[in-house]
């Protein structure tokens, strides 16, 4: 196989099972009992929990406009996730806070990941799935984790 032949097949395997985690995570996170949720939020929830996020912050988190950012804390907000919270030094800002909502679905989130990734660690081993760990987080991504637009 070429080098070429390699970086597409390198590209599609990575690209095809990171849609495939996505989906199954979201689907362990649906039947966990948070059926209004889309994965998106996730992604959303991934920087909320951090803390110290703002609207604007989580735009830029998550690759997209602040407005488009603004509605989807909005949504949140109006699902019981997320609620608004002064911000220390900026009066015109609003910190993003987990409500227990947010943090119970955080972990359904985190149980699902650990289920989801379950089958490749029994098809490799636990060395070799340990291993793959270890190689992917030396290519791993240099900024955050976004959705695919």
């Amino acid at each position: 196989m070429s080098d070429a032949d390699d970086a597409l097949a390198f590209a599609a395997l990575v690209l095809a099972l990171a849609g495939e985690l996505v989906q199954g995570i979201h689907q362990r996170v649906l039947d966990a009992g948070f059926a209004d949720l889309r994965p998106t939020h996730g992604f959303a929830f991934a920087r909320i929990s951090q803390g110290g996020a703002t609207a604007a912050d989580l735009a830029e988190h998550l690759g997209v406009t602040k407005q488009a950012a603004a509605q989807l804390v909005d949504e949140l907000v109006r699902k019981g996730y997320v609620e608004r919270t002064a911000h220390p030094t900026d009066a015109r800002a609003r910190l993003l806070r987990l409500t227990e909502h947010g943090w119970a679905c955080t972990r359904a989130a985190d149980a699902a990941a650990a289920q989801a990734v379950q089958p490749y660690r029994d098809l490799l081993g636990p060395e070799r799935f340990s291993a793959l760990v270890g190689d992917l987080a030396a290519l791993g991504p240099k900024g955050p984790i976004r959705p695919a637009w």
